[in-house]
């Protein structure tokens, strides 16, 4: 049947729905090894396997399917997106970004490479002015979408620009209420603009939403101290505002 192809991929990726990694990998891999050059079944492999971050088999996927393509086009931009992507969280920061760029001269304005790279080059404090301009961009492509609005807040929270980060991050809050970055990044900003009680709700929502393991110590470091180099707390405020300062 000319549909056996794109079923057999379905039976792969409903074994990684069931949690059952490893019948995934093994199911998606024999059809790989029947046909190295089948992309899809390699994306989807490479996807699995970078979905339970497990970068390095993933990348290696990744690469294995590129070395199979005799002429790039843009139609593989995906690949160099998905292979960024791991070689970011492995640390591998300048062939990530190569692999990024790549993306981008395949599929110019592509928000997702833009995002990605753009936030990237922010948490690293690289390039601001650039990443500013490749988020903005990708907030115009897609401007409901939440992850990339909390991008843009977050290039201006790293420029110091913390009540522009707060009216973007509260709008990333409206569209994805419950993602516990978005409630994080949020109460930094809230913070740095003095509105303390408020930070503290936000990092307090943020724990009670499942975040990174490695996150969770951070949040609740900030929720018992904040944040150093802070503007006046709420109450001085409000008592400067009583005295008339």
């Amino acid at each position: 049947s000319p549909l056996k192809r794109d079923a057999e991929i379905q039976i792969g990726l409903n074994y990684n729905a069931l949690e059952q990694i490893d019948e995934a990998r093994d199911h998606l891999g024999a059809l790989i090894a029947a046909d190295p050059s089948e992309l899809e079944a390699i994306i989807s492999l490479g996807n699995v396997l970078r979905t339970h971050k497990m970068f390095e088999e993933a990348e290696e996927i990744y690469t294995k399917g590129l070395a199979t393509i005799p002429e790039v086009g843009q139609e593989h931009w995906l690949l160099f997106y998905f292979r960024g992507i791991c070689r970011e969280r492995l640390d591998k920061w300048e062939s990530s970004e190569a692999d990024f760029r790549k993306a981008l001269e395949l599929s110019e304005d592509q928000p997702l490479v833009l995002n990605y790279l753009g936030y990237s080059l922010v948490d690293q404090g690289l390039k601001l002015d650039e990443a500013l301009d490749m988020i903005e961009k990708a907030v115009e492509l897609r401007p409901t979408d939440g992850y990339i609005v909390d991008s843009l807040g977050w290039v201006f929270y790293r420029l110091g620009r913390y009540e522009d980060a707060v009216v973007q991050l509260e709008r990333a809050i409206e569209l994805r209420p419950s993602d516990p970055v978005i409630n994080d990044h949020l109460g930094d900003a809230y913070w740095k603009v003095g509105r303390r009680n408020e930070a503290r709700f936000q990092w307090n929502h943020a724990r009670d939403l499942d975040p990174e393991e490695d996150e969770l110590p951070k949040i609740l470091e900030k929720i018992a101290n904040g944040l150093s180099d802070t503007p006046a707390t709420d109450e001085a405020k409000a008592s400067e505002t009583k005295n008339g300062g």
